[in-house]
């Protein structure tokens, strides 16, 4: 019988469903203390104190304090609240910075690093209700510890006992402190002689017992305070020097590897190896190569990102923990994942060095790849295919997209797209792809300031302007657009003429090749008539501009040599604010004023004047400097 009554087991079901709280955690709590791999904790306030030591930049070394880090990071404010952490691999390297308030410093490498985000759970994923320390306290009496700390600095804190650690003959003390770190406080037990436990994740040897065969002198003690971090770890470059990468290889680098079920465990192991391979030969680094990876199935996952590991052993270790996902070959949802996720600076995207994607294909894709391609290599992104043991005549019957490699990349040369004839021959083509990869001259794709907008030139032909005049106004426009790589997945060229009424002459889309674009302004012809510059920013905004690309930056420049008879500040307020960053030059009797109120703000970067047309060719240098220089200022990708 049905009634509206839960039963009794029900009931129970719903009262015993734990309740996820958050544990709290004081500033001075270093990341290596807590053993939980990832977890969500509640920093309080008052954490941009300089005296919560910070180590590294986006990546931090878990001898950070963890709530110091989220606010360097720009996570949380001086007002604390709740975060993220997730542990990773230690780096080669840590570079110290300012930001949001807080100074962080430098290391030369560190067994254990940590990075922080929002504190929301993620799907899945069971975070602890408490923490696990690698001391033999209790998480209570920490806290206690951390609060009498926090209320009295310069007690004891000034007052801490050194901690012994023992150091196994034979081996060096930079080994030795790579297996303890100093207690956050003193206490009664800080001079125990035998080692603290280790975190999880821990790489170093364990140190604790020497081996049975060494005939070793006694062991060396080694006294450690408190807050202090050994002179032998920050000078470990002498003793093993640590690569900071290749910088004549400086690329932001994903794999997108194939896990579907249809190339097998034997072929999944080959592709791992030559991953591993590549890494090898890769100089990784924070100077040099960044390298992630991309797994892809039905769906694509990260399986580690650019800032996860900073040197070639760490990415290979990373890799040869990769298990496949099977499903299908959806490499078209892999490569839109990676345009808009991977390549975020959250993620490790340095902006200054070029973005590339490797794809890897056993057989054929299982869905499109054309405008996944197209919208990635329009944002920047070098794609680069390489296909192992593609269709044979009898199979290409069941391609979807026939061609689909060279659909997908950037140029139809051969540069960027490799044939592989079986997965036994792979390893062969490790050493072709890196010096590809690596000749950063020749990703055409890349970001740079001369091959990422859409540029509408907004001409002025009234009839004080005059043919001859007009025909150096044209000059001037060519020799801007000479400067620039054109096609159409790189910088493409609009114009538009006006004097009382407004026409366009040719629009982003009409003209991909730079020799095209030179002879359509040849053909511009003088139109002659009053001068109505707010009216034609309006029509730019609605003729070109509004058919400009999303991913494009937006640059109008517009030549005048008068005033306007029309109004001109909502027009170029307009233009500002759809993203339109607009250069105002004017020539004879331009006005200044006006010439300030359309240019983008600093109205010194973006607004020029010339007393005479001959002149004019003066400005095109400055022009494409301060183009470049803005750009460059920016956050790309």
């Amino acid at each position: 019988m049905v009634t509206g009554i839960q039963s009794n087991e029900e009931m129970t079901k719903k009262m015993k469903r734990p309740k996820f709280t958050v544990p709290q955690i004081s500033c001075d709590v270093r990341a290596g203390k807590i053993t939980n791999v990832e977890f969500i904790v509640k920093c309080p306030p008052g954490c941009q104190d300089p005296r919560y030591h910070v180590y590294g930049t986006d990546v931090y070394a878990s001898y950070s304090s963890v709530c110091g880090a989220a606010v360097h990071s720009g996570v949380l404010d001086n007002s604390g609240g709740k975060i993220l952490v997730r542990k990773v691999a230690g780096q080669s390297g840590y570079k110290g910075s300012y930001s949001n308030g807080v100074r962080s410093l430098s290391l030369p490498r560190w067994r254990e690093s940590f990075v922080v985000s929002e504190g929301k759970p993620q799907k899945g994923v069971t975070y602890p209700s408490s923490l696990t320390y690698s001391s033999s306290k209790s998480p209570a009496a920490k806290a206690g510890e951390t609060a009498r700390a926090d209320q009295s600095p310069s007690g004891p804190e000034t007052a801490a006992q050194p901690i012994t650690v023992t150091q196994v003959p034979g081996t060096t003390a930079v080994e030795a402190t790579h297996t303890t770190l100093p207690k956050p406080s003193p206490s009664a037990d800080s001079t125990a002689s035998g080692l603290q436990p280790q975190p999880a994740g821990q790489r170093s040897k364990d140190l604790g017992q020497p081996d049975a065969s060494c005939s070793c002198k006694s062991p060396k003690v080694l006294l450690l305070f408190p807050g202090f971090v050994p002179k032998e770890e920050l000078s470990t470059q002498s003793l093993e020097p640590a690569s900071h990468g290749d910088p004549s290889c400086k690329v932001d680098l994903s794999f997108l590897i194939d896990g579907s079920s249809s190339i097998g465990k034997r072929r999944f192991r080959i592709q791992k190896q030559f991953l591993t391979d590549i890494a090898q030969t890769l100089d990784i680094g924070p100077a040099g190569p960044l390298m992630g990876v991309v797994q892809y199935g039905d769906n694509p996952a990260t399986q580690f990102n650019l800032k996860t590991h900073m040197n070639s052993q760490d990415v290979k270790a990373a890799i040869e923990k990769i298990s496949q996902r099977g499903g299908l070959s959806n490499a078209g949802r892999a490569i839109s994942f990676v345009t808009k996720n991977f390549f975020s600076k959250f993620n490790g995207n340095r902006g200054g060095a070029p973005n590339v994607a490797v794809v890897m294909v056993d057989g054929w894709p299982t869905d499109k790849v054309e405008e996944a391609s197209r919208f990635a290599r329009e944002s920047g992104i070098n794609i680069f295919f390489i296909t192992i043991e593609g269709a044979s005549e009898n199979e290409k019957q069941y391609v979807l997209e026939p061609n689909f490699a060279n659909k997908a990349v950037c140029r139809t040369n051969g540069f960027y797209s490799l044939t592989v004839q079986n997965w036994f021959s792979l390893h062969k083509t490790v050493q072709p792809l890196v010096k590809r990869v690596c000749d950063t001259d020749r990703l055409a794709c890349s970001k740079t300031c001369l091959n990422s907008a859409d540029i509408g030139f907004v001409i002025d032909g009234s009839s004080s302007v005059g043919t001859s005049n007009f025909r150096t106004v044209l000059q001037f426009v060519a020799n801007l657009s000479r400067e620039f790589e054109i096609s159409d997945t790189d910088t493409r060229i609009g114009a538009m003429q006006y004097t009382y009424e407004q026409r366009l002459e040719f629009g982003f889309n009409e003209y991909s090749t730079k020799s095209d674009v030179l002879s359509a302004i040849k053909r511009v012809g003088y139109w002659s008539g009053g001068t109505s510059t707010g009216a034609a920013i309006n029509y730019a905004l609605e003729q070109l501009f509004k058919k400009s690309k999303p991913n494009k930056r937006k640059l109008m420049i517009l030549i005048t040599d008068g005033r306007s008879y029309d109004d001109i500040r909502i027009p170029a307020m307009l233009a500002h604010h759809k993203g339109v960053i607009t250069y105002a030059i004017g020539v004879a009797w331009a006005a200044q004023d006006e010439l300030d109120i359309i240019a983008t703000h600093p109205a010194r970067d973006h607004a020029f004047f010339v007393d005479e047309f001959d002149n004019l060719y003066k400005v095109v240098p400055k022009v494409i400097q301060n183009i470049c220089t803005e750009f460059n200022s920016q956050p790309r990708n």
